[in-house]
């Protein structure tokens, strides 16, 4: 199937975002620069919203967009790319700069959480990167998104599920709470409630068994535990949380409509 001119992939190959970041590189005949969430997919971070366009970076060249594929054409400072399996890719860092500065706050919080984390630095690192390029579109925006932002969060279903708590004002929680054995996802454990995301992995039969364990021992021990997926809005989210810290005793405001109505 050709991707772009001169671009193919075989039958049976997934044409996913690691594959339209690859074929986007081959299509600049490695002149270019991977970038966006095709970098952060290249980089392992994983955090891409589906339908991403393959990001190239082309400093100096009138390269047009196509269908699929965003071209930029800024000149990346030292450092700020490195190399993955042979291609050229933005940095972890710059990476989180790029999508924090422009995409809509939940997203950007969520790229810069997974591109922490696989990249080792603290979010505010991402404020650096801003220093170097003052006056860039969206830059004002980054020092509340790497507020909210937290290098434990283990998938982009974790990092949402925490900004659903947090962005409706609801106590902050713990995340990745070791219980003995386990380690909970979200944890506020003076009032032994866990929030756990269960994403696609916990529909096997394997994981649903250890899964039903684990619930078991945690219940025994005196935690509740919240379980919500990819199914679950913003706002239910928050008020499953609410209504299991009230049962404890722990005050907690109103979730209302208006509060989280934007982030849906």
């Amino acid at each position: 199937m050709r991707l772009f001119p001169d671009v193919y992939v075989g039958a049976g190959v997934p044409l996913d975002l690691r594959a339209r970041a690859v074929a986007a590189y081959l299509d600049a005949h490695g002149r270019g620069i991977v970038a966006g969430w095709a970098a952060a997919e290249l980089l392992g971070a994983s955090c891409a919203p589906a339908g991403a366009e393959a990001e190239i970076v082309l400093p100096g060249s009138d390269r047009r967009p196509r269908p699929g594929l965003r071209v930029h054409r800024f000149r990346p400072h030292v450092g700020e790319v490195r190399e993955v399996d042979g291609i050229a890719v933005t940095s972890p860092l710059r990476t989180a700069y790029d999508l924090g500065r422009r995409e809509t706050l939940v997203r950007a919080v969520t790229a810069v959480d997974a591109l922490a984390r696989v990249g080792h630095f603290d979010p505010e690192a991402v404020l650096a990167p801003a220093r170097r390029h003052p006056g860039v579109r969206g830059t004002r925006r980054l020092p509340r998104v790497v507020a909210l932002s937290d290098r434990r969060a283990e998938s982009p279903g974790e990092s949402r599920m925490r900004l659903a708590i947090v962005l409706a004002g609801l106590p902050t929680p713990v995340p990745q709470h070791r219980v003995g054995r386990f380690r909970l996802d979200l944890a506020y454990p003076d009032a032994m409630v866990g929030v756990e995301y269960d994403g696609a992995d916990h529909l096997t039969p394997g994981r649903a068994r250890r899964d039903l364990t684990r619930e078991a021992e945690l219940t025994r021990a005196g935690w509740e535990l919240v379980h919500v997926g990819g199914d679950n809005s913003m706002r239910e989210i928050a008020i499953l949380v609410a209504r299991a810290l009230a049962a404890r005793g722990v005050p907690a405001p109103n979730v209302s409509p208006e509060s989280i109505a934007a982030l849906q």
